[in-house]
């Protein structure tokens, strides 16, 4: 009964992912859709397993998975330490705070033409939609974990000796944690779909996006649905594997879970 109860998070998922894939045959089985429009589960599977086999799918998830840590790595040390000079210089969050609030309202995928103009359809211009996709979430998230803190933790460091960047590192840091995981994977969130939407017109570079576009091109959309599949678990894999762990780890350490 304990390992029944272990294993119940990943057992319920998995009921439901087969309830739907039999929803979607019944679905094409009634609804005498065109296999060329509308595969079938089956094809899509097969599509999968030739990608992996022939090592077209391994890497494209290279090349995508080398972008992102790129950009987003990026994204997440400059957007912390903006972050933290936001929320503790008023100046700061008078001037470039607000100049970050106004771009954050403007979709990432705006960046892809500037993009295209400074670096051409490049590696580069990949990358800086993909930082643009998740510098300014991150950026934002840490600003509000940092002016949240309560003022009278602050007095009591600073009474006890804390100062300069022993203030950022034992206290600031620490308090301000939970916001910037949380911004952390909005921003992450945000990364992977502007890497995507780059990737679709950068048709030369490789990656999924591209693997994307060139199931269209073809009229193969059981590729363009495992492409997607692999997309999806890449994305669930990381929030299971690395955001989830985190927000659990601290939810403990503050006393929520």
């Amino acid at each position: 009964m304990e390992k029944l109860s272990k294993y119940s998070k990943y057992i319920k998922p998995v009921i439901f992912l087969i309830l739907v894939v039999l929803m979607w045959q019944a679905a094409l089985k009634l609804g005498h859709y065109k296999e060329y429009l509308y595969p079938s589960p089956g094809s899509v599977l097969k599509s999968l397993s030739e990608g992996f086999a022939d090592g077209t799918f391994a890497r494209g998830i290279a090349m995508s998975l080398k972008r992102i840590l790129i950009g987003f790595g990026f994204s997440i040390v400059v957007g912390t330490l903006l972050g933290f000079l936001i929320g503790r210089v008023k100046l700061l969050e008078e001037t470039v705070g607000f100049l970050v609030l106004g771009l954050q309202a403007l979709p990432s995928i705006c960046w892809l033409p500037i993009a295209i103009l400074w670096f051409g359809l490049s590696e580069r211009a990949v990358i800086f939609v993909v930082i643009m996709g998740a510098l300014l979430s991150i950026t934002i998230a840490t600003t509000d974990g940092v002016k949240n803190i309560a003022p009278v933790y602050l007095r009591a460091a600073k009474t006890m000796g804390a100062k300069g960047w022993r203030l950022y590192l034992d206290v600031l840091a620490p308090a301000a944690l939970p916001a910037i995981i949380s911004g952390s994977k909005l921003g992450w969130s945000f990364a992977w779909r502007s890497l995507m939407a780059g990737e679709l017109l950068f048709i030369t570079g490789g990656g999924l996006g591209f693997l994307l576009q060139s199931g269209r091109e073809m009229n193969d959309m059981s590729r363009v649905m495992a492409v997607m599949a692999v997309i999806i678990i890449i994305g669930l894999v990381v929030d299971r594997a690395v955001f989830a762990p985190l927000e659990t780890k601290i939810r403990r350490r503050w006393g929520l879970a």
